[in-house]
């Protein structure tokens, strides 16, 4: 059986198929904003597959992305709801986003628990696996892009910068300064957050990282054992064999 893997995330829409062993090639995606019924048509028109699985955090979306699919194939959403690899030791499952269980699946399936994956996208989660194994909980902070757009858009004169490696520390150019306070001061965020969660855990923890900034933040952070970037649809795939 080959499922479609939809990750509808709040910038990318991104497309996989996989097979009940491993994810296959074939990687699309959309920004969200063109998600329609014809686009769908689009990127899917040369493939073949028997069943979708959906991990939404953009409810109008998914609302079009559910109605497309679930008349042709069986289709399900990832939620709180789903037989899932692990248990869930939360107050209120029904917070925790599609895209936080899947991550923390994914884990599962490739690494051991006790862990801690960080998704580097629009913001950045911290999602926290137990010994147990279960989800116990996270943190939430902007993204890397969005702190870089919104300090552009606030002030008058600072360019909306392409974020790379600095050459160092200290800015010899507008550019220059706003790159290492981005970088730098992301990875002190990204450390500070890490160290405080370690504290709070118990055994050999894992650190995996995910996500579009993962690997340019994750360079400079040795408590980061890894960059895995497809965890997320590593998770789904599992998610779909256990639910469809």
């Amino acid at each position: 059986m080959n499922y479609l893997l939809i990750d509808n995330s709040n910038t990318r829409t991104k497309f996989c198929l996989a097979n009940q062993d491993e994810l296959l090639d074939w990687q699309q995606w959309l920004p969200t904003a063109d998600i329609s019924a014809e686009a769908l048509a689009t990127i899917t028109g040369g493939i073949t597959f028997d069943a979708v699985l959906l991990c939404s955090v953009v409810p109008p979306k998914a609302a079009i992305i559910s109605e497309f699919f679930a008349a042709q194939f069986p289709f399900h959403s990832l939620t709180c709801d789903s037989k899932l690899n692990l248990a869930i030791d939360y107050p209120n499952p029904r917070q925790i986003g599609a895209d936080r269980l899947a991550n923390a699946v994914g884990v599962m399936q490739r690494y051991a628990a006790p862990a801690i994956v960080i998704d580097f996208g629009t913001a950045v989660t911290f999602d926290v696996i137990s010994a147990q194994p279960a989800y116990c909980g996270g943190v939430i902070a902007p993204g890397l892009g969005a702190m870089n757009d919104y300090l552009h858009r606030k002030t008058a004169l600072l360019p909306l910068i392409e974020l790379a490696e600095p050459k160092h520390a200290i800015g010899k150019s507008t550019i220059e300064a706003m790159t290492a306070g981005a970088i730098y001061g992301y990875r002190g965020l990204v450390k500070e957050i890490l160290h405080q969660l370690l504290a709070e855990i118990s055994g050999d923890v894992k650190v995996i990282a995910t996500g579009g900034d993962a690997a340019l933040i994750a360079r400079g952070i040795d408590m980061i054992h890894r960059v895995d970037s497809t965890i997320t649809f590593e998770g789904m795939r599992v998610s779909a064999i256990q639910n469809l």
